[in-house]
C-alpha cells in the first residue's frame, strides 16, 4: 500500500474509533454526520481488507489487526501534528481539554489534591480525570490518546513507553494514635506479635509487600484482607490493626484519621514510582508542560526541569 492510497483524515478517524469507540462520538468530535463516519470506515476496511471495529453492546471493539495498528498510525499522526505545531507556544492558561492520568488509588491520596489545586491556578480550562494505573488495556489507551500519563509502579509499561523516575519511598508501619505499639521504635518482636491489615493491590508493585516480608523470614498475623488502599485510614483508626505502607501515603492519612507511622522494622526495599509516558507525545508541548507540572509538585530534588534522565521506549519484544 502506498501513503497515495489512503486519505489522512481517514487515518484521524480510525485513531478516533480507537479511543472513542462509538461512531456517533466520532462523528461530534469531527463535525461529521453518522453516516459519513459509517461510510469512511467501510473504505478503511476494503483497503485494509479487514473489518477493523466490530460492533458489541460495549461499543465498537477493535480487530487484533486494528490494534496492531493503532500505535504506528498514532504515532504518525502525532509527529505530524507535532511538526506542523512546533513553533505555536503551549498556553496552559487558555487551552481547554480533558487529561487523563492513570494512577493508583495511592495515587489519587497522594497526587490529586495538589495537582487538581495547581491546574486550577495556572490551567482553568483543564479538566483532570484518572483511571486505574492496573488496568490491562492502559498500554493500548495510552498509545491511541486516550490516557495521558501513568504514575506509578507499573512494570507493564514497556516497548514504546518512555519513563522518569518521580521518587523512591520507604515502606513504613501505619496505625492509630494511643495504639499499644505507639512508641519510638517498633522492634520485630512487636511488629510479628501484632495484628496485621494486608492491601493485595494486585497489579502494582505494592501488593507483594506479604512476599517481601516473608522473604526477610518474617510471618505476620493477618486479620483483615482487602483490595485496596482507599479504606485503610477508615479501618486503623477505629481497630489496632497495623498496616505496612509507602512512607508518602502515611503522611497523607496520619492527620486526617489521627494516625501514626514508624520505621518498619522489616527490611524493606524501596519503592520507584515512575512516570511513563507514550514515545507518540514526548516532544509534543502540551505534555511536556503536564509532565513539568508533575515533576515540579512531586519529584524528588535534582527531578524538576527537562528529561534528559527519560529512559527511551524499549524494542517490541
Amino acid at each position: 500500500m502506498e501513503l497515495s492510497d489512503i486519505d489522512l483524515n481517514q487515518l484521524v478517524l480510525f485513531q478516533q474509533l480507537m479511543v472513542e469507540r462509538r461512531v456517533s462520538k466520532v462523528a461530534e468530535n469531527l463535525g461529521l454526520t453518522q453516516p459519513a463516519v459509517s461510510n469512511a470506515l467501510a473504505k478503511l476496511r476494503r483497503l485494509f481488507d479487514d473489518p477493523l471495529f466490530v460492533r458489541t453492546a460495549a461499543g465498537m471493539v477493535p480487530t487484533p489487526f486494528a490494534e496492531q495498528l493503532a500505535e504506528p498510525v498514532g504515532y504518525a499522526l502525532a509527529m505530524i501534528h507535532g511538526g506542523l505545531n512546533q513553533h505555536r507556544p503551549f498556553d496552559p492558561a487558555s487551552v481547554k481539554r480533558d487529561i487523563t492520568i492513570a494512577m493508583t488509588d495511592i495515587g489519587e491520596i497522594v497526587f490529586l489534591p495538589a495537582l487538581v489545586a495547581r491546574l486550577r491556578q495556572v490551567a482553568p480550562g483543564i479538566t483532570l480525570g484518572t483511571v486505574r494505573g492496573t488496568a490491562a488495556h492502559l498500554p493500548d489507551d495510552m498509545a491511541s490518546g486516550k490516557v495521558d500519563l501513568a504514575i506509578g509502579p507499573l512494570p507493564q509499561l514497556k516497548a514504546g513507553f518512555f519513563q522518569r523516575r518521580l521518587f523512591r519511598q520507604r515502606y513504613v508501619c501505619l496505625f492509630r494514635q494511643g495504639h499499644p505499639l505507639d512508641r519510638q521504635r517498633l522492634t520485630l518482636a512487636d511488629f510479628q506479635a501484632a495484628e496485621h491489615l494486608a492491601i493485595t493491590s494486585a497489579g502494582t508493585g505494592h501488593g507483594k509487600v506479604d512476599e517481601l516480608v516473608r522473604r526477610a523470614g518474617v510471618e505476620r498475623q493477618v486479620r483483615l484482607t482487602v483490595p485496596h488502599f482507599v479504606s485503610v485510614g477508615h479501618i486503623l483508626q477505629r481497630s489496632d490493626l497495623v498496616a505496612t505502607v509507602t512512607e508518602r501515603l502515611a503522611h497523607s492519612l496520619a492527620e486526617p484519621f489521627a494516625l501514626v507511622h514508624r520505621p518498619h522494622p522489616v527490611e524493606l526495599p524501596e519503592v520507584a514510582i515512575n512516570v511513563f509516558w507514550h514515545a507518540k507525545v514526548h516532544r509534543s508541548p502540551a505534555h511536556l508542560w503536564l509532565r513539568s507540572v508533575v515533576f515540579e509538585l512531586f519529584g524528588e530534588a535534582g527531578a524538576v526541569g527537562p528529561a534528559p534522565g527519560a529512559r527511551p521506549p524499549l524494542p517490541a519484544t
